[in-house]
């Protein structure tokens, strides 16, 4: 019998992001390395925030946010944005809820660059990279970095070729010999 294809709009939803993710995903068990690291970080992240004022983005969700910009080569972290809105492994991993509110980019930004600012960042992969789990998997023997991301993660305002060459090209697109405007 043929299946009708109409939508509905429900008011409740009973889906579990848990239920979900299959049990052999990768994420999985990444989860849980990244999960013990945080715990360690806890009390670093404690002195980078006030006592009180608005709460701002949990480090702990910031944090797995951008390991996933980086396993997935999301371009941006507006399409990061993007992806915590619809793309449910993502925010089963990050830690939201359906229900929760994403971040904005501008604050997500923001927030990113204090844990740079306070270090936190470097000791996140260093409390990782020292977990048994974790040193069973690494090797010497080949490294790779997909360099895009990296491309992508400087500002393109600050990216200039040191020959010089993107000046030119510039000025080039916005100005045609011979032809007049008019």
């Amino acid at each position: 019998m043929r299946g009708w294809d109409a939508r509905s709009e429900v008011l409740f939803s009973y889906v579990n992001c848990e239920e979900r993710v299959p049990k052999v995903h990768p994420l999985r068990a990444i989860l849980r390395i990244v999960d013990e690291a945080l715990a360690a970080l806890s009390p670093q992240f404690e002195g980078l925030y006030a006592k009180f004022g608005r709460p701002s983005i949990p480090p702990e969700r910031r944090l797995r946010a951008l390991l996933l910009q980086a396993f997935y080569s999301v371009r941006s972290e507006r399409q990061l944005m993007e992806q915590l809105e619809y793309n449910l492994l993502f925010g089963w991993f990050v830690g939201l809820s359906l229900d929760d509110e994403i971040w904005d980019v501008t604050v997500f930004t923001k927030n990113r660059e204090r844990l740079i600012e306070g270090d936190i960042a470097t000791q996140f992969m260093a409390a990782v990279l020292d977990q048994q789990a974790v040193k069973a998997l690494l090797s010497n023997d080949h490294f790779s970095v997909d360099g895009t991301l990296i491309e992508a993660w400087a500002s393109m305002k600050s990216f200039r070729p040191k020959d010089g060459s993107g000046n030119r090209r510039r000025r080039a697109a916005t100005a045609c010999p011979g032809e007049s405007r008019g």
